[in-house]
């Protein structure tokens, strides 16, 4: 069957699993255009952040109305719809950004995913491999179009071409991103799928170090313990150190206590948690943090999962 046929008949179910596969994953990869394009900046939150989701919503589509011209407001608003669902919705944001920052490939790698998840039939749309193209051309490195990319062999019949892309795609992926995992069990699934062998190449695929610029915001941005501070602990005497321990995870669970919408702040008492070795304890702080702000349980499970957190 030709590309075109598979492409007029909808998606199959392989070519949907494949799909959702990405859409967990590159929620992740969301996360890493947005590390690497604020590596110079200290992070920023807005109202909107620690809204309900209408709200947020809401706040974000008023906010593109009294300033239509900034790509950043068009983007949050694209990514705020796509979280939800609202993936028809997403594209029109994602243009609106890509049309005022033509020059971002992470904008038009979320313009291309968001295109692919509102099509209803066509796997790979033709608007949405415009867009990962124009994002490679940027950006050759972008992990989000290289991840369609492959996809569009896959759905195409080249299952050792698609493979072969994600292993190079596993190759420059930063140790420890949140899309690691999900992008292992693509591998591993599609090779199971077509009968190719890749158990023995995954093993012997590391992902490279991170650099200070890729590092995420559960090991760089986010200030708290570290295990630096966990080291320096190790050297007072039990009580003291004991006491220095749980006054830091005391003093973050007191403030999310009154401010239960701080995302940053639940990722810090996971972080503290698995240092500390209480995986349980990182384990209810995630699901405590997702209760109280559902709108950000992507990028708490993403941040879970980097850290290691069971269940994440």
């Amino acid at each position: 069957m030709s590309e075109s046929k598979k492409m007029a008949g909808g998606m199959t179910p392989t070519n949907r699993a494949i799909l959702i596969a990405a859409a967990l994953l590159l929620v992740a990869a969301i996360g890493y255009a947005i590390w690497r394009d604020s590596a110079d900046s200290a992070p920023k939150k807005s109202v909107e952040a620690t809204a309900p989701p209408g709200d947020q919503l809401a706040a974000l589509e008023a906010r593109t109305r009294a300033d239509p011209g900034s790509a950043e407001a068009w983007m949050q608003l694209g990514a705020a719809r796509f979280d939800m669902g609202e993936f028809a919705g997403a594209v029109t944001a994602y243009e609106k950004a890509t049309a005022l920052s033509s020059d971002s490939a992470g904008l038009w790698s979320a313009l291309g995913e968001a295109r692919v998840m509102a099509s209803e039939r066509d796997p790979m749309p033709a608007a949405a491999l415009a867009a990962f193209d124009k994002a490679i051309a940027l950006d050759a490195k972008d992990p989000r179009a290289r991840y369609f990319l492959a996809v569009k062999k896959d759905v195409g019949g080249d299952h050792k071409g698609a493979i072969e892309d994600w292993f190079a795609l596993l190759a420059d992926t930063p140790q420890g991103a949140p899309w690691e995992a999900d992008l292992r069990r693509t591998i591993e699934q599609v090779g199971a799928i077509h009968k190719i062998d890749v158990a023995m190449r995954l093993q012997n695929t590391q992902a490279r170090p991170l650099t200070a610029n890729e590092m995420p915001v559960a090991a760089r941005a986010i200030p708290g313990p570290t295990r630096a501070d966990m080291e320096a602990a190790s050297q007072l005497p039990k009580g003291q150190q004991d006491a220095m321990i749980e006054g830091m995870v005391s003093g973050l669970e007191a403030k999310l206590k009154a401010n239960p919408k701080d995302v940053d702040r639940w990722v810090m008492l996971m972080r503290s948690r698995m240092t500390l070795g209480e995986t349980a304890k990182a384990a209810q702080a995630l699901k405590d943090g997702i209760a109280a702000n559902p709108a950000a349980a992507g990028r708490l499970k993403a941040q879970g999962q980097l850290l290691g957190v069971p269940g994440a």
